[in-house]
């Protein structure tokens, strides 16, 4: 099944939803044009379309291989990375200082949609290089921003973080990986580390590698991290790749899903590395990088739902089955036409549409804090990201589940790349951290951290909408009564975590997914409902795409938003029960 970049409603979802205004309003993107933007990604699109799509189940029949301490990747995925990096893909949303175009971000997730939903495997290894040269825009020292970021940014390099190791997992206070002074100024690096993706590859001249360690003197616990830089090539001063560094691939993971992205594990023996910032702080500069992974992975999520609807809907389309239960034709017909598919595929075409637009606004958000110094943006955008990782996530898996129940028998056997989509969603609700992560992080630094103050202002936004919605059509109004009944569960269900978690937190944090899946939900209903109203107010531009987004509105707020009152009941009235559990010995 071919792809095609949904690029109309990203463009739809940049021009209403983003606050476009307010963002080319910023110094750092007053050049930038709408139709300029659109331009880009249709021609991203039409690239990833043409050369990126037709790798990926290829990529996934034949896999990454392991061989004497190298990994070859599937045929073309060397050649598709060069010309992507040739026509200046990867540098899109990164600062112009450093070879970068510096698109805002609302532009940079849209590519990373784009990109990955393409071909996921083939994407990561972009993925965990933006989120290389973000950690060291944030903590980078002159000098090796001078000599690293030009060609990560560019994608003649790649990069890599390096956080979880055997005994550890996501404790990262249980990390043994050593760094010892050397007298030049540099460390020597040893230790293991587990999931590194793109940890080794034949696709770039060199890997920077981004590396919790520990220093002799570190205290213990997360307090005593600190994060190196190790190249697998050395760099001279003149920026000349040099001797390969004491890191290798001793073995890659055989895995469920996105089989052609090589998960390495890798060796570190006394490598050459370099401080990042100052020591100790390691764990607060990896978060930079993982926030931002985070939120790509979230968009992962979008990306899949994305490529698993395009492909269940042509497949309804085409697949003759049944007479329709209206009687409306005799013979049997393209099962589009029974209604339970039909329902399956609005449900993936809603949340999906959904997802798109939470992180789309989420990213909007970022670039308002983080050029405009906003702090009303920056905790909207850091109480959005737990969302949109968690719920993308966990939606992804659904939406590419819907797809191979539309496909029936034929969805199940691997030939139909049904089951692809599935295989690879699965990973997305676990990688960069898994949903209950997420969920501790919504509920502890999002929520009960300033007593649910950007919870709250969040639903008060959310709120105007309805008043806007209240004063529409019926569609509109319809909408609305849905919508602030899903809001009010919100409001509820903050009212518990904070009046709880001080007495029980045991109720509150177990209460956490259902909290983040509560909320998820609540907000990419919201930016439908958003969405509806600027569909309405345009609907003389493209009267059946406007009609889309009016009925996916619609759809959502009748057949999802009504979930929130069930993740409220579990909020609620949970505890008791999740607290007598008794499980065999």
């Amino acid at each position: 099944m071919s792809f095609r970049a949904p690029v109309q409603d990203i463009a739809f979802n940049i021009q209403h939803l983003s606050g476009w205004s307010d963002l080319t309003a910023l110094p750092a993107y007053a050049d930038f044009d709408l139709d300029d933007v659109q331009a880009i990604l249709e021609e991203f699109g039409k690239f990833c379309s043409e050369e990126i799509a037709p790798l990926n189940k290829p990529g996934d029949e034949a896999g990454s291989h392991y061989a004497n301490g190298k990994v070859t990747l599937p045929d073309g995925f060397d050649t598709a990375y060069a010309k992507c990096v040739e026509m200046g893909w990867p540098s899109l949303p990164h600062p112009a200082e450093f070879g970068g175009q510096g698109l805002p971000r609302v532009v940079g997730a849209a590519a990373t949609e784009i990109l990955n939903a393409a071909n996921m495997s083939f994407a990561l290894c972009q993925l965990l290089t933006d989120g290389a040269v973000e950690a060291l825009l944030t903590a980078g020292s002159e000098q090796q921003k001078a000599t690293y970021l030009e060609k990560l940014v560019s994608g003649e390099w790649t990069g890599t973080m390096n956080l979880t190791e055997p005994q550890a997992g996501s404790d990262l206070a249980l990390l043994r990986t050593q760094a010892k002074p050397n007298d030049d100024g540099s460390y020597a690096i040893s230790g293991t580390k587990i999931f590194i993706t793109y940890g080794e590859h034949d696709m770039a001249e060199n890997t920077i590698h981004l590396v919790l360690a520990r220093l002799p003197d570190a205290p213990a616990g997360v307090k005593g991290i600190s994060l190196f830089l190790v190249p697998k090539f050395m760099v001279g001063s003149d920026g000349a790749i040099g001797a390969r560094n004491g890191v290798r691939c001793v073995s890659v993971e055989h895995k469920l899903g996105i089989k052609a992205s090589p998960t390495a594990v890798l060796e570190f023996n006394e490598a050459t590395g370099y401080l990042i910032g100052e020591a100790h702080a390691g764990l607060q500069y990896m978060f930079t990088m993982m926030n931002a992974a985070r939120f790509a992975v979230g968009v992962q999520g979008i990306a899949i739902s994305e490529r698993a609807y395009q492909q269940a809907l042509g497949y309804a389309q085409d697949r003759v089955q049944s007479r329709p239960v209206d009687g409306s034709a005799r013979e049997a017909v393209p099962i589009i036409q029974h209604p339970d598919v039909r329902r399956l595929l609005m449900r993936m075409k809603s949340l999906t549409e959904g997802t798109r637009a939470m992180a789309c606004q989420a990213a909007a958000w970022q670039d308002l804090g983080h050029h405009q110094g906003d702090k009303r943006a920056s905790a909207l955008s850091e109480f959005l990201t737990p969302l949109v990782k968690g719920y993308s996530t966990e939606m992804a898996v659904d939406v590419a589940s819907c797809g191979v129940q539309i496909h029936g028998g034929m969805g199940f056997i691997e030939e139909t790349g049904a089951a692809q989509h599935y295989r690879d969603a699965r990973i997305l609700p676990i990688y960069e951290g898994t949903t209950a992560i997420q969920a501790n992080d919504l509920v502890g630094r999002k929520t009960l951290r300033d007593g649910g103050e950007t919870a709250l202002a969040l639903a008060t936004q959310i709120a105007e909408t309805e008043a806007a919605l209240n004063a529409g059509s019926g569609e509109a109004r319809a909408v609305a009564a849905r919508l602030t009944a899903a809001r009010q569960t919100f409001e509820t269900a903050v009212t518990y975590l904070t009046e709880t978690a001080p007495k029980d937190p045991n109720a509150a944090y177990g209460a956490g997914v259902p909290f983040l899946m509560l909320a998820g939900n609540l907000v990419a209903g919201w930016q439908l409902a958003r969405a509806l109203l600027a569909a309405e107010a345009n609907r003389d531009q493209d009267p059946h795409f406007m009609a889309q987004k009016i009925a996916t509105a619609r759809f959502y707020a009748d057949h999802i938003l009504p979930e929130t009152q069930t993740q409220l009941t579990r909020i609620t009235d949970g505890a008791d029960s999740l607290a007598m559990a008794v499980f065999d010995a």
